[in-house]
């Protein structure tokens, strides 16, 4: 099996580009947040050089692949051009003689793990959801082994297990079975359910026909990178059955976010913006929720206050939730969110007129810094 070994902890970290240092400067990133921001090309090709290593030790490939006589693959935002004999960079797709062959997410072949949360969870949109009072019903929980990121404070970054060794593999006819009479809402989640949306989309379909005329709710939580056309398929599921898409806002920056997460955030605020104004036809249960995770020295003000502005401006009703952070991965030196960092946050969100705005995993704040 597969090992990997959670980084040591530090205690700080210098950023080369000020040569400041600081217990919120993360040691595999090695730049700060206004180094990133203000002068990215000074920082950004050793934090590149952190991705790498995160990707080399799972086989998955260190970046999309551009190959100009490749296959391509649009499942998402990468939109891979993938070699003869390599894989994309979710791991999930291959190119065999010329031939773009698919490992995982079809309708016949899906990575992940699965398993009953009773409710009401602790889901991303619980608090905006009408499952959070239905005591005594389950969610069935999809956990897809894939992601379309590389996000390096991955909170659940086991997903690369599964992505590297392409198992367990599960049907969609073999999933939507698990739906029985106590099943209220199905979440895909991961991982990110993007590089597999056919197989979340078929096990959706197959799951409501199985429920007949009883509820089941079906919901999606996304980095929001997908296909476009995937999306609207997935939020018509989700509109119809009373479910809820939510969407990880991870950083306004672009240079910020690709230095987190490997991946630009560009198809994420488009595909995010189509859902919100898509779901104004259906405002309770609200059909779009956004999150982002206030990650210590790096996802502050000049993060939130931005999103939020971005989310008001389409509706100002859209539930928002601010997530502390638990270190994870290769930021695990950084401290947990700071209480009085959080409230800032609340506050920039709310003076944008957002009108539905929550701190989450509450029990996490600390007075670190």
């Amino acid at each position: 099996m597969l090992r990997y070994r959670i980084p040591i902890q530090l205690k700080g970290a210098r950023c080369r580009g000020c040569g400041r240092i600081s217990p919120l400067i993360s040691w595999a990133l090695g730049a700060c947040a206004d180094c990133i921001r203000g002068d990215p090309m000074r920082v950004l090709p050793g934090i590149k050089q952190a991705h790498t290593r995160s990707r080399r030790a799972f086989g998955l490939p260190v970046e999309p692949p551009r190959a100009t006589d490749g296959v391509p693959c649009t499942f998402c935002i990468n939109e891979c051009r993938i070699p003869e004999g390599g894989r994309g960079y979710c791991g999930l797709r291959t190119n065999r003689s010329g031939k773009l062959v698919h490992l995982g997410g079809t309708r016949r072949r899906g990575i992940l793990q699965w398993y009953y949360d009773p409710l009401p969870t602790n889901c991303v949109a619980q608090w905006a959801c009408a499952e959070s009072t239905h005591y005594g019903y389950k969610n069935l929980a999809v956990f897809y082994g894939s992601c379309s990121f590389n996000c390096l404070y991955c909170q659940n970054w086991s997903y690369r297990h599964l992505a590297a060794g392409l198992a367990p593999r599960l049907s969609a006819e073999e999933l939507a079975e698990q739906v029985d009479e106590k099943t209220a809402c199905i979440c895909f989640f991961g991982g990110d359910p993007s590089p597999q949306m056919p197989h979340a989309i078929a096990t959706a379909e197959l799951a409501r026909k199985k429920a007949g005329s009883r509820s089941l709710r079906l919901c999606w939580e996304t980095n929001g990178s997908l296909q476009p056309a995937l999306l609207r398929r997935a939020a018509r599921l989700a509109l119809g059955s009373g479910g809820t898409i939510k969407f990880d806002l991870k950083a306004w920056d672009d240079n910020l976010q690709q230095a987190l997460c490997g991946i630009t955030n560009r198809r994420t605020l488009e595909n995010f913006q189509w859902l919100a104004e898509f779901g104004r036809q259906r405002p309770e249960p609200p059909l779009v929720v956004a999150s982002t995770l206030l990650v210590p020295g790096y996802v502050d003000v000049q993060e939130v206050a931005p999103l939020a502005r971005f989310i008001a401006a389409i509706d100002p009703a859209i539930p928002y939730s601010l997530l502390a952070f638990h270190p994870q991965f290769y930021l695990s030196n950084l401290p947990t969110t700071s209480r009085s960092h959080a409230l800032r946050c609340l506050q920039a969100a709310r003076e944008t007129g957002l009108t539905n705005v929550r701190i989450g995993n509450i029990h996490l704040l600390s007075e670190a810094y």
